[in-house]
């Protein structure tokens, strides 16, 4: 782990949504120390994902239990859960394009979805249950220096 990527010092700085919520704002979409909203995923207008934060693969607790045996945690620590995969991804697309590009590999031997280039745009956002969008909208483009 000498990069500090993975699940032991997690990822180098990225976007965030505009709005943080504690989890008793998302009611009955909170449980299990996971949120159970869908992520949102277009790219370049199309559809990408549309995947269940629910199926996470550790929950919150499990997350800040972990990094707690290494750190202390004070007020304002950010804990992020990392790119969350579907089992039935083939219905619901991915919320990574790496992700995508190894099923790709696994199932077809080499991999059809390309890399962002310059001038595509991406929109990401979780939606509960309710249709509330609690966290706002990730938007962005890949533009040149």
């Amino acid at each position: 782990m000498k990069t500090g990527f993975g699940w032991i010092q997690a990822k180098p700085p990225c976007s965030m949504a505009p709005f943080a919520v504690t989890p008793d704002e998302l009611g009955a979409d909170w449980a299990e120390g996971r949120i159970g909203a869908d992520l949102s995923v277009t790219w370049n207008g199309e559809r990408f994902g549309l995947v269940r934060g629910d199926q996470m693969g550790f929950s919150f607790p499990e997350l800040i239990a972990h990094a707690a045996r290494s750190r202390d945690l004070v007020a304002g620590t950010i804990i992020g859960s990392g790119t969350v995969s579907n089992a039935e991804y083939a219905a619901r697309g991915s919320a990574c394009i790496s992700e995508r590009r190894a099923i790709e590999i696994i199932a077809d031997g080499k991999p059809t979805t390309p890399f962002m280039h310059f001038g595509d745009t991406i929109r990401m956002e979780a939606i509960t249950s309710t249709g509330a969008k609690p966290f706002g909208a990730i938007d962005q483009g890949v533009l040149s220096a």
